[in-house]
């Protein structure tokens, strides 16, 4: 029997279950406040949307950071594989770069969105833009044959759109997102259905965000990128993230992929003791050893000239003042003056450069909002609410987080796909 469903928010969740749901032959209807669908995915990625990460389904649940476990029927009914082949049948033939990153060839966002919005067009969905709901509409209902504990107690009707109008939907699918890049409608309308119907919203914060540093030095370090360091952060001797990658120094403090998936791990610790010490091994690829060697090859070669004329050679041109003022040793002594502990404690600079962590970004430039719809008011097997029967929460709105690297996505696709599954097969039974 053909029901009508609403689906609100047009993003990579909504698309995605939308897809499902109109394939298994039910009236679908997107709501999506903006002018277009998928603007948020448009901009993932830096315009090139990282759709998913080409990885074991094992190695998903590593990446997340707030409730894994819930994500096991999700990420096992719709795997990363799943996700490539439902693009590539689409029409948008995807590559894998470095990391299992997988982007499509043509390195255009812009793909995805127009791949979804085929599949919805041709599954015969009804697409609403600039197209507001107001509010989730719930009626008293009392489940029969039913363990009380597990029983509803209301069930979805529908939605009231922002002009006073009442859309009936026999089923309801939250897809709204989060609070993250707010210019792209994130406004957290979905917390806000989730307590209405009596759900909780854990505690929102930005993540994958650029962190904010308490030295004067790094400012000065503005616009100077390095693609092969080594990040350690701490919290008095217990290290809370380390990874090699990419960073760039900002005028507040410190961005790049390594740093986003770096907040991931440290905002709840941050918030606690408000200051976290970090450490950049700029030269990774050296042993210590090896870097005195390295270090002894520059000195015999220039024993007569000044120490600030010699390490030069080192590092980037932006970073050797600042490597200077924190190394210890006077810019203008000759090499051949230099001690071996001064040389010694000017490497360990060079393996631990300093900074202290501060702060965290805003949600105008979070990646995604950490905390929303608690995991505990939703089954994990279907998306659909303990509290509300026929209603479903997908996507970001959840209490589900995690690193860079596609990630994210994948949790859209997967919990999208499952919602709209599940709905579909609740209503043909």
């Amino acid at each position: 029997m053909k029901k009508q469903i609403g689906v609100i928010g047009g993003g990579a969740a909504g698309m995605m279950a939308g897809v499902y749901l109109a394939r298994a032959g039910h009236e679908v209807h997107i709501l999506e406040k903006n002018e277009k669908l998928g603007k948020k995915v448009y901009i993932t990625g830096k315009g090139r949307c990282n759709v998913t990460n080409n990885c074991d389904t094992e190695e998903l649940f590593r990446a997340v950071m707030s409730n894994p476990k819930f994500l096991y029927s999700a990420f096992y009914s719709f795997t990363p594989q799943d996700v490539m082949e439902f693009f590539e049948e689409a029409g948008v033939p995807l590559k894998t770069e470095r990391g299992n990153r997988v982007f499509p060839v043509s390195d255009h966002s812009s793909d995805i969105i127009r791949g979804l919005e085929r599949e919805l067009k041709k599954a015969g969905a009804y697409i609403h833009l600039r197209t507001e709901v107001k509010n989730v509409k719930v009626s008293p209902y009392e489940e029969p044959d039913v363990d009380e504990k597990k029983a509803h107690h209301s069930q979805v009707t529908g939605v009231e759109l922002a002009d006073g109008s009442f859309m009936e939907g026999e089923h309801v699918l939250v897809a709204t997102g989060g609070l993250s890049y707010q210019s792209t409608g994130s406004t957290g309308d979905g917390y806000r259905f989730a307590e209405e119907t009596g759900h909780k919203v854990t505690e929102l914060s930005p993540s994958l965000v650029p962190l904010k540093t308490k030295e004067d030095y790094i400012p000065r370090l503005q616009g100077l990128s390095l693609k092969n360091s080594e990040l350690t952060i701490k919290s008095g001797k217990k290290v809370l993230f380390q990874d090699f990658g990419e960073m760039m120094f900002t005028h507040f403090g410190v961005t790049g992929p390594m740093i986003l998936s770096a907040s991931a791990h440290i905002g709840k610790q941050l918030q606690k003791s408000g200051e976290l010490n970090a450490y950049l091994d700029l030269k990774p690829a050296l042993t210590k050893e090896q870097l005195d060697a390295r270090i002894l090859r520059e000195f015999e070669a220039g024993q007569n000239k000044q120490f600030k004329n010699v390490i030069g050679v080192l590092f980037p041109s932006s970073l050797t003042p600042v490597m200077l003022e924190l190394g210890g040793i006077s810019p203008e002594k000759k090499i051949h003056d230099i001690s071996r502990e001064e040389r010694i404690h000017f490497e360990e600079l060079v393996k631990a450069f300093p900074f202290t962590i501060n702060g965290m970004g805003e949600y105008k430039e979070a990646v995604i909002t950490r905390g929303g719809v608690s995991v505990k008011d939703i089954q994990p097997g279907t998306m659909e609410s303990r509290k509300v029967k026929n209603l479903y929460f997908i996507g970001e709105v959840l209490d589900l987080d995690a690193v860079t690297g596609g990630y994210n996505l994948q949790i859209a696709w997967s919990t999208a796909y499952l919602a709209g599954r599940s709905a579909a097969e609740a209503i043909t039974e």
